[in-house]
Protein backbone atom coordinates (compact mmCIF):
# COMPACT_ATOMS: atom_id res chain seq x y z
CA UNK A 1 0.00 0.00 0.00
CA UNK A 2 1.77 3.01 -0.67
CA UNK A 3 0.25 6.62 0.93
CA UNK A 4 1.78 9.95 0.71
CA UNK A 5 1.12 12.39 4.23
CA UNK A 6 2.00 16.46 3.52
CA UNK A 7 0.85 19.05 5.39
CA UNK A 8 -0.40 21.74 2.49
CA UNK A 9 -1.74 25.09 2.76
CA UNK A 10 -4.75 26.44 1.00
CA UNK A 11 -2.91 26.93 -2.43
CA UNK A 12 -1.82 23.02 -1.84
CA UNK A 13 1.82 24.63 -1.06
CA UNK A 14 3.99 22.34 0.96
CA UNK A 15 7.17 24.40 1.34
CA UNK A 16 8.89 27.23 -0.22
CA UNK A 17 12.92 27.92 -0.31
CA UNK A 18 13.21 28.40 3.05
CA UNK A 19 11.84 24.73 4.00
CA UNK A 20 8.33 24.31 5.46
CA UNK A 21 6.79 27.87 6.43
CA UNK A 22 5.23 26.25 9.68
CA UNK A 23 7.69 23.98 10.88
CA UNK A 24 8.14 23.76 14.52
CA UNK A 25 4.89 25.97 14.79
CA UNK A 26 2.27 22.86 15.11
CA UNK A 27 3.30 20.13 16.79
CA UNK A 28 -0.04 18.15 16.81
CA UNK A 29 0.87 17.82 13.04
CA UNK A 30 4.32 16.89 13.87
CA UNK A 31 3.18 14.07 16.22
CA UNK A 32 0.23 12.93 13.76
CA UNK A 33 3.43 12.78 10.97
CA UNK A 34 5.38 10.73 13.56
CA UNK A 35 2.36 7.93 14.42
CA UNK A 36 0.62 7.73 11.19
CA UNK A 37 4.53 6.75 9.87
CA UNK A 38 5.73 4.78 12.68
CA UNK A 39 4.53 1.58 10.82
CA UNK A 40 5.94 0.70 7.22
CA UNK A 41 9.11 2.10 4.88
CA UNK A 42 9.70 5.64 4.48
CA UNK A 43 10.72 7.29 0.94
CA UNK A 44 11.81 10.63 0.46
CA UNK A 45 13.32 13.02 -1.79
CA UNK A 46 17.02 14.35 -1.33
CA UNK A 47 15.80 18.01 -0.55
CA UNK A 48 13.73 16.23 2.34
CA UNK A 49 16.49 13.74 3.22
CA UNK A 50 18.56 17.04 3.75
CA UNK A 51 16.44 18.26 6.68
CA UNK A 52 16.80 15.25 8.78
CA UNK A 53 20.24 14.69 11.10
CA UNK A 54 18.73 11.26 11.66
CA UNK A 55 16.38 8.69 10.17
CA UNK A 56 13.04 8.03 11.17
CA UNK A 57 11.73 6.04 13.55
CA UNK A 58 15.29 4.49 13.97
CA UNK A 59 15.10 2.58 11.01
CA UNK A 60 16.42 2.77 7.45
CA UNK A 61 14.82 5.43 5.59
CA UNK A 62 14.50 4.93 1.88
CA UNK A 63 15.97 8.35 -0.35
CA UNK A 64 15.76 9.00 -4.03
CA UNK A 65 19.22 10.61 -5.14
CA UNK A 66 21.49 10.17 -8.02
CA UNK A 67 24.38 8.52 -7.79
CA UNK A 68 26.79 11.13 -7.61
CA UNK A 69 24.91 12.56 -4.51
CA UNK A 70 27.63 11.31 -2.11
CA UNK A 71 27.71 8.94 0.43
CA UNK A 72 24.66 9.51 2.79
CA UNK A 73 23.92 9.88 6.67
CA UNK A 74 24.14 6.72 8.50
CA UNK A 75 20.59 4.96 8.09
CA UNK A 76 19.42 6.77 5.32
CA UNK A 77 19.73 4.06 2.12
CA UNK A 78 19.97 5.73 -1.65
CA UNK A 79 17.46 4.09 -4.08
CA UNK A 80 18.17 5.27 -7.77
CA UNK A 81 14.30 5.70 -9.28
CA UNK A 82 11.22 5.75 -6.99
CA UNK A 83 9.33 3.61 -9.60
CA UNK A 84 11.53 0.53 -9.45
CA UNK A 85 11.84 1.32 -5.32
CA UNK A 86 8.04 0.96 -5.65
CA UNK A 87 7.75 -2.18 -7.82
CA UNK A 88 9.99 -4.02 -5.54
CA UNK A 89 8.15 -3.06 -2.36
CA UNK A 90 4.05 -3.49 -3.94
CA UNK A 91 2.99 -5.30 -0.85
CA UNK A 92 4.67 -3.15 1.75
CA UNK A 93 3.43 -0.33 3.31
CA UNK A 94 5.51 2.76 1.85
CA UNK A 95 5.08 5.92 3.13
CA UNK A 96 6.27 9.29 0.58
CA UNK A 97 7.03 11.75 3.08
CA UNK A 98 7.94 14.43 0.21
CA UNK A 99 9.08 16.29 -1.48
CA UNK A 100 6.72 18.28 -4.46
CA UNK A 101 8.41 16.28 -7.13
CA UNK A 102 8.42 13.15 -5.20
CA UNK A 103 4.70 13.65 -4.33
CA UNK A 104 4.16 13.77 -7.92
CA UNK A 105 6.06 11.51 -9.29
CA UNK A 106 4.45 8.62 -6.92
CA UNK A 107 0.68 9.94 -6.72
CA UNK A 108 -0.53 8.09 -9.95
CA UNK A 109 0.28 5.09 -7.61
CA UNK A 110 -0.96 6.04 -4.46
CA UNK A 111 -3.67 4.27 -2.43
CA UNK A 112 -3.99 7.01 0.01
CA UNK A 113 -3.38 10.66 0.93
CA UNK A 114 -2.71 11.86 4.68
CA UNK A 115 -2.89 15.35 4.61
CA UNK A 116 -2.70 18.22 7.28
CA UNK A 117 -4.79 21.11 5.91
CA UNK A 118 -2.77 24.44 6.81
CA UNK A 119 -5.09 27.64 6.89
CA UNK A 120 -4.32 30.26 4.82
CA UNK A 121 -1.93 30.91 1.91
CA UNK A 122 2.03 31.01 2.82
CA UNK A 123 3.31 31.91 -0.35
CA UNK A 124 5.38 28.85 -1.01
CA UNK A 125 7.39 27.80 -3.91
CA UNK A 126 6.78 23.83 -3.79
CA UNK A 127 3.22 22.37 -4.41
CA UNK A 128 1.07 18.90 -3.52
CA UNK A 129 0.08 17.93 -7.56
CA UNK A 130 -3.67 18.42 -7.22
CA UNK A 131 -5.87 14.86 -6.67
CA UNK A 132 -9.56 15.54 -5.92
CA UNK A 133 -10.05 14.10 -9.30
CA UNK A 134 -8.76 10.89 -8.53
CA UNK A 135 -9.54 10.78 -4.74
CA UNK A 136 -12.22 10.86 -2.84
CA UNK A 137 -12.70 12.31 0.70
CA UNK A 138 -12.73 9.04 3.70
CA UNK A 139 -12.40 11.84 6.86
CA UNK A 140 -11.75 15.02 8.05
CA UNK A 141 -11.07 15.73 11.85
CA UNK A 142 -12.37 19.21 13.43
CA UNK A 143 -9.73 22.07 13.40
CA UNK A 144 -6.93 22.74 15.58
CA UNK A 145 -5.40 25.95 16.27
CA UNK A 146 -1.87 26.11 17.63
CA UNK A 147 0.75 29.07 17.55
CA UNK A 148 -1.91 31.10 15.41
CA UNK A 149 -2.03 28.68 12.80
CA UNK A 150 -5.26 26.71 12.09
CA UNK A 151 -5.19 23.41 10.68
CA UNK A 152 -7.05 20.03 10.43
CA UNK A 153 -6.37 16.43 8.88
CA UNK A 154 -7.91 14.88 6.18
CA UNK A 155 -7.60 11.45 4.76
CA UNK A 156 -8.05 10.44 0.67
CA UNK A 157 -8.85 7.60 -0.66
CA UNK A 158 -8.12 6.56 -4.68
CA UNK A 159 -11.69 6.46 -6.39
CA UNK A 160 -12.50 2.81 -7.37
CA UNK A 161 -12.71 2.23 -11.25
CA UNK A 162 -16.29 2.59 -12.50
CA UNK A 163 -17.44 -1.31 -13.21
Amino acid sequence: MLNLIAAVDEALGVANDGGIPWQGKIPTDAQYFRDQTSKGIILMGYGTYKEFDSPLHDRENFVVARPDSGELKPGFVGVPDAADFLDQHGHDLVWVIGGAALFAQTLSRADQLFLTRVGGDYHCTKFFPTFSDAFESQSEADPHVESGVTFHFEIWQRRQAAT
